[in-house]
């Protein structure tokens, strides 16, 4: 069977890739009165509408990374909906003409949003314990299902299940949607960690099989989803204080209790079908039994993470996608060397994250100030930079970036690679306007020999890197924008990798946005922050 899910893992990574001579394929026209409804509701569930509390918290981005300066929130509906406002709530509504569209703290593909959040709340106060699906529009919580009486009241629990509509991907993009949902879940999983650190909270993905996630959130309910788009569990996640053992709900959920019908996303009908998004989605669905594998220690660096004052809720809800760069504009070399440091620490957010470091970036610098033009990798574990040794091309220079930086960087061409990469990036001006690009190459082969299912956690992985790299582009005073669109195997020629122990997952850019003045912005909840 394992055999099999890999042929089937492998198959489709090779045909949703974008080449040269055709893209993946995808949908032929686009109806965008057809867009599938970015916000699920479960209709006939009891609602609980949260507090807007998360200008109540004080801090500044500097000190969610300051190690025991932020002291823990009690579990509440105060803190649950700070949680939510500023992982999975809406930063701000924008407006063009006729056409208006919310923003979110959680980045998406073509702002489609296919990640659902659960949440399972045990003695929060001031909030009924239950299963709960959060309805980011109104800032809500749909009561899914109630919590079996006896369970354990040492202290308060609360855990974020995440789940994906595949079809919002799916109806823009066609085949490739499966790796964009999963990017998502990436971005979802780091802006969640980000939230829970402004509460004080520590946060980390359970190891649970995908049927036993099915259940517990109940995305396997076929009759609670009757002509509606389906959702595929991904992960979960628990909540707690420094030092709390890590524990999952698995029979916490009492029968009989489940309530709501999903509404039904996509407003009309379906002109096109992807049937291999399925395949590779029953593919790469973790069995029975899940073990971790010891995660091995990151690179270390004594240099200081340089960081903003401004307050982290701010920054946060401030996070945008740059649509064009200032072609002309250049980054600080301390800016550069910051935001690369950050993708190597195994602090803040990637505690949240139990698995080896498998991505491994390649900058590709057009506009650094006192830093060579071209192409720098840096290997994220020892591992890593043994396979990308051994796979990358013979005649790469493998300079070290040197000086104090202690930053495992390398130079790998010197080469201007600013009009490549707009190539590279299915032809598009970010690729080479912005200061500087990103390939996330993931470790393959091995990786999916040893579990298939872990063609997923690649993808998450270069998603997490991701909103990483969009939270310190703000903090530094630039603007991020993640590319799911380039040409595959044309990366892979100009980096010299010829079979399948490398692959790049991701592209990222990040520079001096350029701002669309015919826009408008509107705060998030603008009715109910007049009221509170």
């Amino acid at each position: 069977m394992l055999d099999e899910n890999l042929h089937t893992i492998l198959a489709y990574h090779q045909r949703s890739k974008h080449t040269l001579e055709r893209y993946a394929a995808g949908p032929e026209t686009l109806d965008w009165d057809m867009q599938p409804d970015p916000f699920r509701r479960f209709a006939g569930s009891a609602v609980e509408t949260l507090p807007l509390f998360a200008d109540a918290l004080p801090y500044s981005w500097a000190e969610l990374f300051a190690s025991g300066r932020i002291a823990p929130q009690c579990f509440s509906r105060e803190s649950l909906g700070a949680l939510l406002e500023l992982s999975f709530g809406l930063s701000a509504w924008k407006q063009y003409g006729p056409d208006r569209w919310a923003l979110r703290c959680n980045p998406s593909s073509g702002n489609l949003h296919p990640t659902e959040a659960y949440v399972i709340a045990h003695e929060v106060a001031g909030l009924p314990d239950g299963l709960w699906h959060y309805a980011p529009r109104e800032h809500e919580l749909e009561l899914r299902a109630g919590l079996r009486p006896g369970l354990p009241q040492a202290r308060p629990h609360l855990w974020i299940a995440l789940s994906s509509v595949m079809w919002r991907e799916a109806w823009k993009y066609g085949e490739r949607a499966f790796r964009y949902c999963q990017l998502d879940t990436g971005h979802a999983i780091a802006a969640l960690r980000y939230a829970a650190a402004l509460l004080g909270w520590q946060a980390r993905v359970i190891p649970l099989d995908t049927p036993t996630l099915g259940a517990l959130i109940g995305t396997d309910r076929d009759s609670d989803f009757a002509g509606a788009e389906a959702e595929e569990p991904e992960l979960l996640i628990e909540l707690y204080p420094a030092g709390a053992s890590l524990l999952a709900p698995l029979d916490w959920i009492a029968p009989g209790t489940w309530t709501g019908k999903a509404s039904r996303l996509d407003p009309g009908r379906r002109l096109y079908q992807w049937p291999v998004i399925e395949q590779v989605a029953e593919a790469t669905r973790h069995q029975l039994p899940i073990t971790e594998r010891p995660r091995a220690a990151p690179p270390t660096t004594t240099q200081p993470r340089l960081h903003a004052d401004t307050a982290a809720a701010t920054l946060i809800r401030q996070r945008r996608s740059a649509q064009h760069f200032e072609r002309r504009a250049s980054m600080p070399l301390a800016s550069f060397l910051a935001m690369a440091r950050s993708l190597l620490d195994d602090a803040l957010p990637f505690d949240v994250w139990p698995h080896d470091a498998r991505i491994h970036p390649v900058f590709f610098v057009h506009r650094v100030e006192g830093l060579q033009s071209g192409a720098w990798v840096l290997p994220r574990s020892r591992r890593g930079e043994q396979v990308l040794r051994a796979t990358l091309a013979a005649d790469m220079k493998w300079l070290p970036l040197g000086g104090e930086a202690e930053l495992p960087l390398y130079l790998l061409a010197d080469t201007a690679l600013a009009t490549t990469l707009r190539t590279l990036c299915c032809h598009q001006s970010i690729g080479a306007d912005a200061c500087f690009a990103v390939a996330m190459l993931a470790e393959f082969s091995t990786t999916l020999q040893e579990d298939p299912a872990d063609y997923r956690r690649l993808f998450q992985e270069a998603g997490l890197l991701g909103q990483v790299l969009y939270m310190e582009a703000e903090a530094h005073g630039f603007r991020g924008t993640g590319i799911g669109c380039y040409f595959d195997d044309a990366l892979h020629d100009l980096l010299g990798i010829r079979d399948q122990k490398l692959q790049s997952l991701y592209h990222f850019t990040v520079g001096v946005p350029l701002v669309d003045s015919r826009i408008t912005t509107e705060a998030p909840y603008p009715a109910r922050s007049a009221e509170e």
